[in-house]
């Protein structure tokens, strides 16, 4: 793909900043969900931990969006220019996300997080297909980081900043700025994205074909449950930080903030290390997730180690996303939009079961911290699969090829994912 340098960078970050408003939008709820439910659940002031438990619905919703959307669209845009896509998505954040902060009652505002989570998916599979592009041949892992990239860095600039926004001027205006940032991305990808063809070849019934395949539905488990680790414990940051931790409401903006580092430098990592050895880097990252979560769950009432094991997780959690979407892609064969959508889709299928089943717990009366034990067992849960996946590899399956074969023509049906 022939650019000139200054259109080639702008182009990466076009993409980086579409990430960076998702980021932005699925993660600031995090920060600002003490105030919508106060402001959106009547209960709220008789029931505080029974309100912030339904306002989770707000994070759930989001995720059910994310879950729905990324098949659906990806079959729906499977002949379309990838610059096209990329525009209709930026237009449907924008309107999806102004709508979230008008709408005037919970019921309403969480339809509106479901429709604001349908484009998620295909999004970041087309920037991560476009990066990789644009890039150039053997950087599947880095394009896969870089479109991450801005999803990571919102958790450093975007997420606190979107938080304070809200405590500062409502909750409200957190997703209005979300609404500009996607304006912007439009117009930039307009400008900056290289024109490229649909493929007429393409078929929803091809697309859908890559679930013949069972080690793709392994590694969407993967996903799936080991990715709720992570949320379980993320959902309810603010609430963390101000009742267990003693600390003032300000202080959440800044443990945010040391999430998103975390996660840059683990995405940045994850990306390099993925690009050498999926295999290592999830046998790797796995356990160090774990751990952080069964330390957070100990010790997360302490200040100073509540921001160092969230620095942790948040690190480890984003080491092994790119990992994870490369396999995920490279076991989609020809279906690669689908593929790369999946991997959001079960990340956010990870989010719901998160949260949902951290405010459970909370809901229960154990604590604000037990939801770490539960993220320690949904990733141990998300490790023994993935570790069955990459069992899978070193022992064919003769039969389940034959199967695949049968749809996908012997081309593609052979296609496996190989220690790198």
């Amino acid at each position: 793909m022939q650019l000139t340098p200054a259109r080639r960078s702008l182009a990466l970050f076009t993409l980086a900043l579409g990430g960076f408003g998702i980021g932005t939008t699925e993660f600031a709820t995090m920060g600002i969900l003490p105030l919508a439910a106060s402001d959106l659940v009547p209960a709220f002031d008789a029931d505080p931990e029974g309100g912030i438990a339904h306002a989770g619905w707000l994070i759930t919703a989001y995720a059910l969006g994310v879950v729905v959307g990324a098949p659906l669209v990806s079959v729906w845009a499977a002949r379309m220019s990838q610059k096209t896509l990329v525009l209709l998505l930026a237009a449907a954040f924008a309107v999806a996300n102004l709508a979230s902060g008008l709408m005037p009652t919970f019921e309403l505002t969480v339809a509106a997080r479901f429709v604001a989570g349908l484009p998620h998916g295909a999004y970041f599979g087309v920037a991560a297909l476009l990066a990789a592009r644009i890039m150039g041949p053997g950087r599947q892992g880095a394009g896969v980081a870089l479109a991450l990239s801005g999803l990571t860095i919102a958790n450093i600039i975007g997420v606190p900043l979107g938080t304070w926004l809200g405590q500062a001027a409502g909750w409200r205006w957190t997703y209005a700025a979300v609404a500009v940032i996607f304006l912007v991305t439009l117009v930039l990808a307009a400008i900056a994205l290289p024109r490229q063809p649909g493929d007429a070849t393409r078929s929803a019934r091809r697309e859908i074909a890559a679930f013949q395949n069972p080690r793709l539905w392994l590694m969407i488990a993967v996903g799936c449950i080991g990715f709720g680790g992570f949320f379980a414990v993320y959902s309810y940051a603010a609430e963390i930080v101000t009742r267990v931790a003693g600390l003032p409401e300000p202080a959440i903006a800044w443990l945010l903030a040391t999430v998103g580092v975390g996660m840059t430098i683990g995405n940045a990592i994850g990306g390099w290390a993925s690009d050498r050895s999926i295999r290592r880097s999830i046998l790797i990252g796995f356990p160090v997730l774990i751990a952080s979560l069964a330390l957070f769950g100990l010790l997360g009432w302490q200040p100073v180690a509540l921001f160092a094991l969230a620095f942790m997780v948040g690190g480890a959690g984003s080491v092994l996303n790119p990992a994870i979407q490369a396999r995920i892609m490279s076991i989609a064969g020809d279906a690669e939009l689908l593929g790369a959508a999946t991997n959001h889709a079960a990340f956010n299928v990870g989010n719901a079961i998160g949260a949902a089943l951290g405010g459970a717990v909370i809901a229960a009366g154990l604590g604000y911290l037990a939801p770490a034990w539960i993220g320690v067992a949904l990733a141990g849960a998300g490790f023994l699969i993935a570790i069955w996946s990459l069992a899978i590899d070193r022992q064919p399956d003769t039969a389940t090829h034959h199967v695949v074969a049968t749809v996908l023509g012997p081309t593609t049906a052979g296609i496996e994912v190989v220690d790198r």
